[in-house]
């Protein structure tokens, strides 16, 4: 995210770490640090769409929950016995209206 926004603004390192480092920023001087050696290193290779501000609004991250199962047997299965993560994402659209997005993905999905 400091990277999108910071290419988006065509913020230079010393910009983007005065902003990072300002007093309202709860990141450690040693989080600031990391981000500019990254910064200085890698902005060149960060674009940004030209499309940006065309891009439609997703909605924002709202609660995450998960959990680990064992599917033991089926109608159709006799014998499944492989673990598998659920996870469910409440995310709030543009208009404020919550909905949730659940998935099942296997263990090597899942990592």
């Amino acid at each position: 995210y400091p990277y999108s926004t910071a290419a988006r603004n065509n913020l230079s390192t010393e910009d983007l770490v005065t902003t990072l480092g300002s007093a309202g920023s709860t990141l450690p001087k040693h989080a600031v640090q990391v981000i500019r050696h990254v910064w200085n290193e890698q902005s060149k290779s960060v674009s940004v769409s030209e499309d940006v501000g065309n891009m439609a609004t997703v909605g924002q991250f709202v609660d995450i929950k998960w959990k680990l199962g064992v599917a033991m047997s089926s109608d159709t299965c006799r014998s499944l016995k492989y673990p598998y993560v659920t996870v469910t994402l409440k995310v709030a659209d543009p208009s404020g209206q919550i909905t949730d997005k659940t998935f099942e993905m296997t263990i090597p999905q899942f990592k």
